[in-house]
């Protein structure tokens, strides 16, 4: 029977088409169980219950649900980036818990990061995770070649740069999958791979994604070029929007059939509404 155990394996996904929030769950738990669609679907029924909130509500006259219905989805956009509310949902399939890192219940992580196992970070479109793998810290930034070794000191440092440059961060709380299985044909989604991190740091030095410098950690956090508002070398800009001009096009089918369905919601609320109005006339 075929072993599981992954022990000081890395699971990283490189950057494909506008897909980190996929590659950030991915990362987190550390293996391919979530694709584009599984995310799509995820948004799509966060629409539906968005939206028959709103509906309810219209009906009642509390308010009215009109300009929300006329807004394309709330949890993922036409370029494929998705909202924490999807990214929550996902990882609450594994009984884990997404919570912001400036909340009261995060003091103990703002005092010691390390006492956590992982942290998802946002800034504009672009979603990525900090996530420890046998007791030693990696980020799994999609835009890098491999994950990149972070000492425990420079952890904390390296979170404060993020959070001075307007990065969004959550901790991720639970018990996170142990196992899952490296030559599994349903462990392979395409983009995904596994690397033993001798092999992710020769790859790192081989693409040149790691600066020599510790200057980088308080580099220019006023641009608004995500790149050059992360401590560490990333793309240039234009092969950051060369990545988000690459969306695939069962993607977008996927998003666009969830934006169809709140469309047709929109539609089937119009009318109700306008049936609610006339009969509170002949009223």
């Amino acid at each position: 029977m075929e072993q599981t155990s992954n022990g000081g394996i890395l699971y990283h996904e490189v950057q494909e088409a506008n897909l980190c929030a996929v590659h950030c769950v991915n990362t987190v738990l550390q293996g391919p169980f979530f694709s584009e669609f599984d995310l799509a679907a995820v948004a799509s029924d966060l629409d539906g219950k968005e939206r028959q909130v709103m509906l309810e509500g219209s009906v009642a006259g509390t308010f009215s649900a009109g300009d929300f219905f006329s807004e394309e989805s709330h949890n993922v956009s036409l370029g494929g980036d998705f909202s924490i509310q999807v990214l929550q949902k996902a990882l609450e399939v594994w009984n884990l818990q997404v919570i912001p890192l400036n909340c009261p219940d995060a003091e103990p992580a703002q005092i010691d990061p390390e006492l956590e196992n992982a942290f998802i970070c946002h800034l504009h479109d672009h979603w990525f995770c900090i996530r420890k793998v046998n007791g030693e810290w990696y980020n799994f930034d999609s835009l890098l070649a491999a994950p990149q070794h972070l000492s425990k000191f420079y952890l904390s440092a390296f979170l404060d740069s993020l959070r001075g440059s307007g990065w969004s961060i959550f901790i991720v709380k639970g018990n996170f999958p142990q196992e899952c299985p490296l030559s599994s044909s349903e462990a392979s989604n395409g983009f995904g791979q596994w690397l033993s991190p001798e092999d992710a740091e020769r790859l790192l030095k081989t693409t040149g994604a790691v600066r020599s410098s510790n200057s980088s950690a308080t580099g220019n956090r006023t641009s608004g070029n995500v790149d050059q508002q992360r401590p560490y070398e990333a793309l240039s800009r234009e092969e950051v929007r060369a990545f988000s001009e690459m969306e695939d096009d069962d993607l977008k089918a996927a998003i666009a059939a969830s934006l169809l369905d709140a469309s047709a919601a929109g539609v089937n609320l119009g009318a109700v509404g306008t049936s609610q109005k006339e009969t509170d006339k002949q009223k």
